[in-house]
């Protein structure tokens, strides 16, 4: 038997172990009425009374018959399920839809269907069935939620078979499972401005070729309909050929979201944690960055980039929104802290050019990774990062004291560097950080260098 998506396959009588998995399987009044078959035997033959003997025959009997009856009985199941839907925010809940096919010429007995499902998504679901018959079908659905992000396995799907009197019960696993995906949280964001930042398409300072492919950045031949005016001649010379300038091709802005993920610099764990509230506010800026157009990189404190494809690491250009930001927050649904004692990393990836706009979000920086985190802005055409205090979000009272020395060095690099309170809104900060910004273009009488 299998389950998951439309995938069905076929359950005959039982398990080759043979009758004993079947023994194996007498429900406690199964059990009873053999021992107490068992025991009138006995006293009838002490005793001597012919007739308490057939009694304690007969109630050894039923048992084992009713368990010779469901091991040998032979039927065929198919099972299905489906996620609506399989990728979820935490927080939000997710049905599961279970289906049971009849594909025998035989109605099969009620049935006890059971999902294994992990503590977190809830208790585990079990449904009564009744016989279900030749060719016939059974749906039934139930719902799952967790407040913690992760990946969890579904199933396998099990069946338990029972005779009509209880005697004995089967137990029957389909073999495969499905995986439930939980996400970070996802807040929506104001489509604010920051000043000096390029806009998705038109004006950015990254060109990427957006309408047309890899081909096209040297001269083309000429198609039908061409303007002459674009002629380019000294390719026509060298091709024989009459050969085109590509046309000029939209502007496509970067963004780099950087995570800090080092284990020692955030404390506490759970869902309203330091580091939570950081994944959560990494996979909206995310979100929100490619529904504008931007090209977008998911980077870690360990140099990793996320998903890797495209244009160093970039996705959104080659690739559409929606299948970037599903392979960026199926990562962020698993990340977990890393063993890094610095930024090192991240720096080294980030010096190698221009990565656009920066959005930071930082753990507990103390002297030295200030100082790393102050040089990525010498690198980036704007940056912003949100500092997380931990010590602060546990109510230590010296926290306060050494995140603003650590905003300030930030300040004086360039960055645009904003303290997160505990239980503050993204968006909140997200409008803040642009009035902070647009303040410091106005006081420096243009845009923050770069």
């Amino acid at each position: 038997m299998t389950s998951g998506g439309t995938g069905q396959a076929e359950a005959d009588r039982g398990d080759s172990s043979g009758f004993r998995t079947a023994l194996a399987g007498l429900t406690t009044r199964g059990r009873s009425f053999l021992a107490a078959g068992v025991a009138a035997a006995v006293c009838a033959y002490v005793l001597g009374q012919s007739d308490l003997l057939r009694v304690g025959l007969l109630l050894c009997a039923l048992p084992l018959v009713c368990a010779s009856v469901l091991y040998r009985t032979r039927y065929r199941v198919a099972g299905g399920r489906r996620l609506s839907p399989a990728r979820v925010p935490a927080g939000s809940e997710a049905r599961v839809h279970l289906r049971v096919d009849n594909v025998s010429r035989l109605p099969t007995g009620v049935l006890m269907l059971q999902d294994r499902v992990p503590y977190v998504l809830g208790p585990r679901p079990r449904f009564v069935l009744d016989r279900v018959e030749a060719g016939g079908h059974r749906e039934v659905s139930y719902r799952v939620r967790s407040d913690l992000r992760g990946r969890y396995p579904l199933g396998p799907l099990q069946l338990r078979l029972s005779d009509p009197f209880g005697m004995c019960e089967l137990t029957r696993s389909f073999s495969t499972y499905d995986t439930l995906t939980v996400i970070p949280r996802v807040e929506p964001l104001p489509p604010v401005r920051f000043s000096g930042e390029a806009r998705g398409y038109g004006d950015g300072r990254q060109r990427s070729l957006a309408l047309a492919g890899e081909d096209d950045v040297i001269p083309r031949g000429y198609r039908h309909g061409d303007d002459l005016r674009r002629v380019h001649w000294r390719s026509t010379a060298r091709y024989g050929e009459l050969m085109v300038r590509r046309e000029e091709q939209p502007q496509r802005a970067r963004c780099t979201v950087l995570l800090d993920s080092r284990e020692l610099a955030y404390r506490g764990a759970g869902p309203d944690s330091a580091f939570e509230w950081a994944v959560s506010g990494a996979a909206s800026v995310l979100v929100h960055m490619l529904e504008r157009g931007f090209s977008v990189r998911l980077l870690t404190d360990t140099g990793s980039s996320v998903p890797g494809e495209g244009a160093d690491g970039f996705a959104g250009a080659s690739q559409e929104s929606a299948d970037a930001a599903g392979l960026m927050m199926d990562t962020l649904s698993v990340i977990d802290h890393s063993d890094g004692t610095g930024l090192s990393h991240a720096y080294d990836l980030l010096r190698g050019g221009n990565e656009g706009l920066l959005i930071a979000f930082f753990g507990d920086l103390d002297e030295e990774q200030a100082a790393v985190a102050a040089k990525m802005r010498q690198r980036s055409g704007g940056a912003i990062a949100f500092v997380l205090d931990s010590g602060a979000w546990v109510r230590e009272p010296a926290a306060t004291d050494r995140g603003e020395e650590r905003l300030r060095m930030l300040r004086e690099a360039g960055w645009t560097a904003l303290s997160v309170p505990r239980g503050v809104s993204l968006d909140r900060l997200w409008r803040q950080a642009d009035r902070e910004r647009g303040g410091l273009a106005t006081a420096g009488g243009g845009e923050v260098p770069a």
